[in-house]
């Protein structure tokens, strides 16, 4: 993959979020331990899991994980 999830994801960040992925972005960049490196599922999704109290449901990152995707394949 060129990008990594976490700056692919930036790309939806908004001084006033109007969905749940902008959400997402906005508490990813002001969460400093955030992979920013990772390009991996698992690793992604195990960190939220166990540290991502601000992400409402899992469900918000598969859908944004989707879209990483389809911009990368």
């Amino acid at each position: 993959m060129a990008k990594t999830f976490y700056h692919f994801l930036m790309k939806y960040r908004h001084p006033q979020p109007k969905d749940e992925i902008s959400q997402f972005a906005n508490d990813a960049f002001d969460d400093h331990s955030f992979p920013k490196t990772s390009e991996n599922y698992e690793e992604i999704s195990t960190y939220l899991e166990l540290n991502g109290s601000y992400l409402r449901s899992m469900m918000v990152f598969d859908e944004a994980w989707e879209l990483y995707l389809l911009s990368e394949g």
